[in-house]
């Protein structure tokens, strides 16, 4: 019987003739004349002549063939073109004829344990058995052997220290290439000898071997033996180890040898109670019945000496000062300071700026935040809010900034607009974007796309394209509305940066100072959006360490997306500074700045990195 195992336990290959034995890990031929087959049966003498491997193969190739079309959901049709055999396995594996799978097909005679096969008997690259599955070799070892770690070889399993020997208790496991030996164990027990292949106890008293002393007698016992006085003692008395009888102190053995009230005299062999008179130490007075002593609670009673700010605990004949939380104690001084947490937790208190307070300690923000619920950190304050802009308002980090409709400019104090004249003066502010004469009046026109005219008739108003979903971004890009369009943005950390949050990175690793100093600890991606007519210079993004520190001092650098000059930095101390437009961008232009901050602080060098995004686009319509 030939097997064909073209796919782990999916299909096999059945084809009975009568023919010589052949033994092989992977193809078999039997004398089975009353085996039965869905095949057509083919004469075993013509597949014999071909190379063992070769029939294989093709008979999995003709398998795969109808997996590929059962896979890909064809009809499973016969195909006169492969042959009649071919034709026939392919069909049978395309509809999944789990019936003719071969009971045996993954079962193989395990050679015995200690036979090694010799190299060429059907085992290929392999140094044991050898298999194909799907086309390719794969190795296996015998019984007792495990495959090493090229895939080819096998080694020894010793079972002995796996523990995967049925050695009974009193024998030794003996390993053996493959398998194992019990040995029967030919060592006794302490306290006993090997006697006739048998462990039978030893009389230390008999032979003398024991450490009895003069006055006690030896007493064997199986396995060892014990020594048993010579003489007993009375009651009140106690044998020591040489055999003498000692008195025993009742009054330090027994738990309440007297009642209270009284004293406990020891006598030989026994004790006598004679009443005495309480006194009591220092930090205890006697009790109402004057029977006992009790503790003196000094903190109770205020007798204690703890200073102001200290807290008083009661001891067993005393009591302890103790400093309140926010203070420790000062030995030179000798009393509670107060504990400033900013310089002993720097960095880790606050987000912004730390602020010590008796016993404890107050976070602050920089202007522009506010303390979140949390006491620690900081939020940004949209400013926008309390409209602190006569007309449009856009909130930034740290800071806001005012802007004019269609029609009106910026006021000197950067909050009002004034009102510019319309269409004589050939700004058409009757119409937000384009004003059409008409006989007797005017119509107002937006931009083909990314606007919707408002239900005022004259103003146009941008649409959300992120919101409403009519964007083409990725799911793996970000949606971001601007004036008029969207921009799709993607955000990815590179090589040794980790995503801590969907706008920032973090260095995992430097690998020296050097390095340490001049790669950002940190990316932080920003977006801003302006228009074209915003008056300049215009501050347009706030940066400094947070928290900061006395002694702190920033540098300012935008290394990348500049090169048009129309952006510039400023600080305004030494640990806060800002990115601000000193040009006017007269066209709807995208920027990407790349803003380093180095921070100076205690002696090192860190540097910060942030990616802005700045769409200016058209002004609003």
């Amino acid at each position: 019987m030939i097997k064909c195992n073209c796919k782990p336990s999916t299909t096999a290959l059945f084809i009975t003739k009568p023919c010589p034995q052949v033994s092989h890990p992977l193809l078999t031929t039997s004398r089975d004349e009353d085996s039965t087959s869905p095949w057509q049966l083919v004469q075993c003498s013509q597949m014999l002549v071909a190379d063992i491997a070769l029939v294989l193969q093709q008979c999995c190739d003709c398998c795969s063939l109808g997996l590929r079309l059962r896979s890909e959901g064809k009809s499973c049709e016969s195909n006169i073109n492969l042959g009649y055999p071919c034709s026939h396995v392919m069909l049978s594996c395309c509809e999944g004829g789990d019936h003719f799978i071969h009971p045996e097909i993954k079962r193989h005679p395990e050679p015995l344990p200690t036979v090694t096969p010799e190299k060429g008997e059907y085992n290929g690259p392999c140094k044991h058995l050898c298999n194909i599955v799907e086309g390719d070799a794969v190795c296996s070892c015998m019984a007792g052997y495990t495959l090493m770690a090229d895939g080819v070889s096998c080694e020894d399993i010793n079972e002995c220290v796996t523990e995967r020997h049925t050695c009974q208790r009193r024998e030794h496991c003996v390993n053996t290439m493959g398998s194992f030996r019990c040995l029967q164990e030919l060592s006794c027990q302490p306290g006993h000898e090997l006697k006739d292949g048998e462990c039978v106890d030893i009389d230390e008293c008999e032979r003398g071997t024991h450490s009895c002393k003069v006055n006690f007698v030896c007493q064997n016992t199986e396995g060892s033996f014990y020594c048993e006085s010579k003489q007993r003692c009375m009651d009140g008395f106690l044998q020591d180890p040489e055999g003498n009888c000692v008195d025993i102190n009742e009054c330090t053995s027994l738990p309440e040898p007297c009642k209270p009230g009284f004293n406990c005299i020891n006598t030989v062999g026994s004790y006598t109670c004679q009443r005495n008179m309480l006194s009591c130490s220092r930090g205890y007075h006697s009790n109402e019945e004057g029977t006992r002593c009790v503790d003196v609670d000094e903190c109770q009673t205020g007798v204690h000496r703890c200073g102001e700010g200290q807290l008083c605990h009661n001891l067993p004949g005393g009591y302890r000062c103790d400093c309140k939380m926010g203070y420790q104690y000062d030995a030179f001084s000798r009393s509670c300071i107060d504990i400033n947490e900013c310089w002993s937790y720097p960095g880790r208190l606050c987000q912004h700026t730390c602020e010590n307070t008796p016993g404890s300690y107050h976070c602050t923000c920089s202007s522009g935040f506010r303390l979140s619920f949390d006491g620690k950190h900081c939020e940004d304050v949209n400013e926008c809010d309390n409209s602190p802009c006569t007309q449009e308002c856009a909130n930034v980090y740290g800071s806001y900034q005012c802007y004019c409709r269609q029609g009106f400019q910026l006021a000197e104090d950067g909050h009002s607009c004034k009102d510019i004249d319309e269409c004589t003066q050939s700004a058409g502010i009757l119409c937000t974007f384009r004003c059409v004469n008409v006989p007797g009046s005017y119509q107002c026109a937006c931009p083909e796309q990314g606007y919707t005219m408002a239900a005022n008739g004259r103003t146009c108003r941008d649409i959300d394209e992120c919101a409403i979903g009519t964007h083409n971004c990725s799911a793996a890009e970000t949606c971001y509305n601007i004036q008029g369009s969207f921009r799709c943005l993607s955000f990815e950390c590179p090589s040794n940066y980790r995503k801590v949050s969907d706008m920032r990175c973090e260095r995992i690793s430097c690998f020296n100072y050097l390095e340490c100093q001049n790669t950002p600890v940190r990316i932080t991606y920003y977006q801003l959006n302006f228009q074209t007519n915003i008056v300049v210079p215009a501050h347009i993004f706030r940066i400094g360490p947070s928290p900061a520190y006395a002694g702190d001092s920033i540098v300012l650098t935008i290394t990348k997306g500049n090169e048009e000059g129309f952006f510039s930095t400023r600080r305004l101390n030494s640990y806060t500074g800002i990115v601000y437009l000193q040009r006017q961008v007269k066209e709807p232009k995208d920027f990407l700045l790349d803003v380093e901050m180095k921070l100076w602080r205690q002696g090192t060098y860190t540097t910060f990195l942030a990616k802005i995004y700045i769409f200016i686009t058209a002004h609003a319509y």
